[in-house]
């Protein structure tokens, strides 16, 4: 072994070394003598930095995703809510073309009719444990509405203001138990009366007990004393079924509204009854019968079959 004493005069000598071209690198700036030195250094040893720097880049790469994987749920959840938001405008669009078309359907329910309405929406249902239909509309007599008004949408009527509030009030629909409403069959005029059912379609009691009707035929309201709580000429429904005539002195039918009364948004209220009865004016045109084609079919006799009893020579 040599010399432990020699060995520590050279880690001296080294170690001044060092530290003096430290010195003269940091006072020399971009000047510095070592400069050179240092440059042909990085060309030898930067391509294994770099090697290095590869080998270690999927760890850096993971720890920088884990970094960023909060920013990036962010965005995610920014998307998601613009979706979101995005379906929820669509939709809305279509709610609102469905409103539209509400609307002007009651327009011209109004129009054909010649009844002045004040236009509501539906904000409420009847109790669910009670017996009655009733729902609950957003505006009351600070905007004209009264006890016994008829209530009608688009496709007919629906019932009659029971109830008012400042604000609100509430309609009981024509398909409640308590409702009856006088009708007139169009076209003949037979006279009757429908009451509702609940969920089947609405009893009419015909006054005369042999009126001729049929299944199709449609009805619409006789109108009332001064126009409450019925105006004359909305329509009722159309007959879906007949009871057979016993002889009795009336005659029952069975009627589906045409109005939907578990499916209503916009109703109007008759605040102002027509001058005179529109009788069937607002009734929508009867549709049209589809033909049913006829098939004839043409049988062509075979060679040698007979024909009038006879064979045929062949």
């Amino acid at each position: 072994m040599r010399d432990s004493r020699e060995s520590r005069l050279l880690l001296v000598l080294l170690v001044a070394i060092s530290f003096a071209l430290i010195t003269v690198d940091i006072r020399g700036g971009e000047d510095s003598p070592v400069d050179g030195a240092r440059q042909a250094a990085a060309t030898v040893f930067g391509p294994i930095e770099n090697g290095v720097a590869n080998a270690v880049d999927p760890i850096g790469n993971a720890i920088s995703a884990v970094r960023d994987s909060g920013s990036r749920h962010d965005r995610l959840a920014t998307l998601e809510k613009e979706n979101a938001e995005l379906k929820a405008a669509l939709g809305s669009d279509d709610r609102n073309r469905s409103r539209v078309k509400q609307l002007d359907k009651i327009l011209k329910a109004a129009a054909g009719g010649q009844y002045g309405i004040k236009g509501a929406e539906v904000i409420g249902i009847g109790a669910a444990q009670g017996f009655s239909w009733t729902v609950t509309i957003d505006i009351g007599s600070n905007d004209g509405v009264e006890r016994d008004m008829t209530v009608l949408n688009g496709d007919g009527l629906v019932g009659r203001v029971t109830t008012v509030g400042p604000d609100t009030a509430t309609v009981l629909l024509a398909n409640d138990p308590d409702f009856t409403v006088g009708t007139r069959m169009e076209t003949t005029d037979e006279l009757g009366f429908a009451s509702g059912q609940g969920d089947r379609p609405l009893r009419v009691e015909l006054l005369n007990g042999k009126a001729k009707v049929k299944k199709g035929d449609r009805l619409v309201t006789f109108g009332s004393q001064a126009d409450r709580p019925f105006v004359p000429g909305v329509p009722v429904g159309v007959i879906s079924r007949v009871d057979p005539s016993g002889g009795d002195l009336t005659r029952t039918v069975y009627v589906e509204p045409f109005a939907g009364l578990t499916k209503l948004d916009l109703v109007g209220v008759v605040v102002e009854a027509p001058r005179k009865d529109p009788r069937d004016t607002v009734l929508p045109p009867q549709p049209k019968a589809t033909p049913t084609p006829t098939v004839t079919v043409t049988v062509t006799p075979s060679p040698g079959a007979p024909v009038d009893g006879q064979p045929q020579e062949q």
